[in-house]
């Protein structure tokens, strides 16, 4: 594979844009690959280079990436300078941003086909012989009551009479894969996790990945629950608290739409422990954070001879910056399924993930050892 098309819903978001500007800066050789595990030493696997990767995507925004991109600089998650140095492939890839699908906004079988034309005529455009849906878009509430579909012909059949049954990352998810794409869902959102959608990524022969990108406080989750499983120490509770700016936050304000991350983020710890513990996962939006976000979890643990013992840990980060290289490894990874003819959901892939599909592994070195077996099989 000479190029791969990466197409970004939310392509001028926070996490979007700092991808795009990182494989720029990589193209260019003024940065180098730190945090794309798909470029660490000695990991296996034939993908396509970063140099590579061509952007596109959907976005409801209107604010140039360029633009956008200065603001994240002036907030510390881009170094400064960087978005003047590559405005050119900025430029690139800002024009290949089409309008995003507004839910509400006409019959979601017509916002299917545009965005079906939309993806296609970038792979024709780029004369690519793959394309990627990335999916970094907010986090939307949870489906609620809409239908699952549990067969493909009967979502054809009510999308063919006009109405409006499928969440916004399902459409997207639906579009991408009538367009040839492989696709990853990035956010809690339902994306490709119905039966219908998984009929029609088998009947195209396209591999999906997903849900919810585990970047902060989840990723240290998945790797101290096995430590206290493996000693046979039993956790009696864990708790969290988060702090969030940006976009990620705002959205995240609506109690709908944070009820969706915080489930993703409880999962952990009772999926590696094996039983549920008590306590649960907060999530507050604090606006003067900006682009950062803190982390607290209290955690209480019980040993030899029932002696009660505490672990604490404050994670700060930015979450841009730790998501924009997954979305790199990921459509690397994705495309390179694609290309050796895996299909359906790739539970391999559940490194990457608060939520993986495919799997109920959580654990983040069992993860990591897939992986590797993974990226080996596919080269």
């Amino acid at each position: 594979m000479d190029k791969v098309g990466v197409w970004l819903i939310g392509a001028r978001g926070s996490v979007a844009t700092t991808a795009t500007v990182g494989a720029a800066a990589i193209r260019a050789g003024v940065a180098p690959p730190q945090g794309c595990v798909t470029e660490s030493p000695g990991f296996p696997g034939r993908l396509v280079p970063l140099a590579g990767l061509v952007f596109g995507g959907h976005d409801i925004t209107e604010t140039s990436l360029r633009k956008r991109a200065e603001q994240l600089s002036r907030a510390g998650v881009i170094p400064s300078g960087l978005a003047e140095l590559l405005a050119p492939d900025l430029d690139a890839a800002d024009a290949e941003i089409r309008p995003g699908h507004v839910p509400g906004d006409g019959a979601q079988a017509a916002a299917a086909a545009r965005l079906i034309g939309d993806i296609s005529g970038f792979r024709d455009r780029h004369r690519l012989g793959r394309v990627v849906v990335v999916n970094v878009s907010s986090t939307e509430p949870p489906a609620g009551r809409r239908p699952e579909f549990d067969r493909l012909s009967d979502l054809e059949e009510r999308l063919a009479a006009g109405d409006d049954v499928l969440p916004p990352s399902s459409l997207y998810a639906y579009a991408a894969f009538h367009a040839g794409c492989g696709y990853v869902e990035f956010t809690p959102s339902t994306g490709p996790a119905l039966p219908a959608l998984a009929e029609l990524a088998a009947q195209r022969g396209l591999p999906y990945a997903g849900r919810d990108g585990k970047t902060g406080e989840t990723l240290v989750k998945s790797a101290l629950a096995p430590m206290f499983a493996g000693r046979a120490l039993r956790v009696r509770s864990w708790s969290g608290l988060n702090l969030l700016g940006g976009g990620d936050g705002a959205t995240l304000a609506d109690p709908a739409a944070r009820s969706s991350k915080e489930l993703s983020k409880d999962q952990v710890v009772a999926g590696v422990l094996g039983e549920p513990v008590e306590g649960r996962t907060h999530i507050d939006y604090v606006a003067d954070l900006g682009e950062w976000k803190t982390a607290w979890d209290h955690v209480t643990f019980e040993g030899f001879l029932g002696v009660r013992m505490a672990l604490q840990f404050t994670w700060q980060g930015c979450d841009s910056a730790l998501a924009a290289p997954l979305v790199l490894d990921l459509a690397r990874l994705v495309a390179r399924a694609h290309e050796k003819k895996r299909a359906g959901a790739l539970p391999e892939l559940g490194y990457f993930f608060k939520n993986p599909l495919g799997t109920d592994e959580h654990a983040l070195p069992a993860q990591y050892a897939r992986l590797r077996t993974f990226a080996e099989e596919l080269s």
